[in-house]
């Protein structure tokens, strides 16, 4: 079991492997499209969803996402495999999947740590910040900001401070994947058997850091456009990665938008300043809007805390609500579905059954 536990394998997983299971732990380190890689005790195969387990998924979410752990059927002589359960995640990262339908996209499954990257340039938006760090305190994995590009700001300081107003409880390191400044400070989080996602925009040098952690270059890097300092996606596919230092590194595609997805406990933790003020007002249900006694607006008008900030923390709670509500009533809608189907099979198996 050597093998699995580099993978990141556990008695969180193996709890969940009935006794005389005769299917093959693995995990799933490469997704593109409907088309998977695993990687087992065997090594890798390319695998493929089986037939039941993709009817019986209510939505994508149940499918297999890159980082899970999943029971395979593996043919060795053939380099295949075919995935017929997916087990329990520990934690995952996830959105709402771009579109108008309201569907959850897993980014990464079973990750410990998570480094969230923007660069030092014109992409640095600590609005964007909060709404990344409120999904990340959500999946249940540790925060950690990555500033890249250092070797092009001429005062790193201001930057990471404007940056620390913001990130509560996550730690931030500025660094160069050109010149190898502060990438030795990520080594204490890529320890073996500790799955790490790197998520950001793109252009931040996603891929740049990964060549350099890998010791070699693996992933495509494009470069920034002058006129804007955006970047293009250098990556198509999420991938898993297993260190020369033992630990595991996911990556994923650029993201353009990012909609929260059941980030309500990561909301409280991003905004845990206000959040605390919130208990100091004169009244429990205080819409922190002109209330007498509210502390909120009290910490406005002294610049205890910024407008822009409590804004963010508005915007933020209305989409989450927002996206609450319209989950539920699809949840609803799918439960009528699923008991209209049961008491139809009913219906047809007393009706062949009572055929003379």
């Amino acid at each position: 079991m050597s093998q699995l536990h580099e993978l990141g394998w556990n008695s969180f997983f193996q709890q969940y492997v009935k006794t005389g299971d005769s299917r093959t732990p693995a995990r799933v380190v490469e997704e593109q499209r409907s088309a998977y890689r695993v990687a087992c005790q065997a090594g890798e195969l390319l695998a493929e969803v089986a037939g039941h387990l993709r009817h019986s998924a209510i939505d994508r979410s149940a499918l297999p996402a890159v980082g899970d752990w999943v029971l395979i059927e593996a043919r060795i002589e053939e380099g295949g495999a075919t995935i017929h359960e997916v087990l329990p995640r520990k934690t995952k990262f996830s959105r709402k999947a771009v579109g108008a339908e309201t569907v959850e996209q897993i980014a990464a499954a079973n990750v410990d740590t998570v480094f969230l990257m923007t660069s030092l340039n014109a992409d640095l938006n600590v609005r964007r910040i909060e709404r990344y760090l409120t999904t990340i305190w959500d999946c249940g994995a540790q925060a950690v900001i990555l500033l890249s590009k250092a070797d092009l700001c001429n005062d790193l300081v201001p930057m990471i401070e404007r940056v620390a107003e913001v990130a509560v409880g996550a730690p931030i390191h500025a660094l160069s994947s050109v010149t190898g400044e502060g990438v030795e400070h990520l080594s204490g989080y890529l320890l073996p058997g500790q799955t790490v996602a790197l998520i950001g925009s793109s252009g931040v040098g996603k891929s740049t850091l990964i060549n350099l952690l890998l010791q070699c270059d693996v992933q495509k890097t494009l470069e920034i456009r002058k006129h804007d300092d955006r970047g293009r996606h250098a990556t198509a596919a999420r991938r898993l990665f297993l260190l020369p230092g033992g630990g595991m590194l996911i990556d994923t595609p650029g993201m353009r938008e990012l909609q929260l997805w059941g980030a309500s406990s990561g909301l409280s933790h991003t905004f845990s300043d206000i959040e605390m003020l919130a208990t100091q007002c004169r009244f429990r249900d205080c819409y922190h809007d002109s209330e007498p006694g509210c502390a909120v607006q009290s910490a406005l008008v002294t610049q205890q805390l910024s407008p822009e900030r409590f804004e963010s923390y508005l915007k933020l709670r209305r989409e989450l609500a927002y996206f609450t509500r319209k989950q539920d009533v699809l949840a609803r809608i799918e439960e009528t579905r699923k008991w209209k189907r049961t008491h139809k099979s009913i219906r047809e198996f007393y009706k062949h059954r009572d055929k003379p």
